[in-house]
């Protein structure tokens, strides 16, 4: 099996899983601020990150940007929070599903957010609007950025759905997927004891006040 594949079977699992699971799994660490959304809360996403530093209302590097990102890469766009321009709309979207993107992560807005649904492409953001961006302001593609309270750095992955948003080091990707899974079986367990009539305080080691 190539690296590749492999990868993509670690994403897979860890998308599976969920970011709420592997939040808590990987010590509780680097989760983006909840106001980052999907448009679709069915949306699922986990992949390697291209970043991208963006001047607000200016959506120049994204163009840029899109020619750094391939197969499952997830573009993370560092907007500085600014919500009253959109930057990213269907015509983007199209162009990222044809690199065969994962996703889009953006700290600012989109819009043509109906189209974006449709199309099936996961993408996360602050908010919508019809505003529309210049396209003359300089930015920088895969250096370090902060999206939603958390310093994303180029090569790091990302898992997202409707629960939120979580980074994991490049490093920390494999130890992070095998403390996920054992929570996941933990947690089983516990539904498990459940169904049989065990309670919450019971499992917890919680006393009844």
């Amino acid at each position: 099996m190539s690296t590749t594949e492999t990868l993509d079977r670690r994403f897979s699992r860890l998308a599976a899983l969920g970011a709420a699971t592997v939040y808590e799994a990987n010590g509780q660490r680097d989760a983006i601020d909840p106001a980052i959304k999907p448009l679709d809360p069915t949306s699922r996403i986990a992949g390697r990150v291209v970043t991208v530093d963006l001047e607000p209302a200016d959506n120049w590097f994204i163009h840029v940007a899109l020619l750094e990102a391939g197969e499952g890469d997830i573009l993370v766009v560092d907007a500085k929070g600014y919500t009253q321009a959109g930057p990213w709309g269907d015509v983007l979207t199209l162009a990222a599903q044809e690199r065969g993107l994962a996703g889009l992560v953006i700290d600012g807005a989109v819009r043509d957010s109906q189209e974006i649904i449709a199309s099936g492409f996961p993408v996360f953001t602050r908010g919508v609007c019809i505003r529309k961006t210049t396209k003359v302001q300089n930015g920088r593609v895969n250096v370090p950025v902060t999206v939603g309270g958390v310093v994303v750095h180029p090569g790091d992955v990302l898992v997202g759905d409707a629960d939120g948003l979580v980074r994991v080091s490049a490093a920390d990707v494999d130890g992070a997927l095998a403390s996920s899974e054992q929570r996941e079986l933990k947690e089983e367990a516990m539904r498990a004891r459940i169904r049989e009539g065990a309670t919450t305080l019971d499992l917890l080691g919680l006393s009844h006040p």
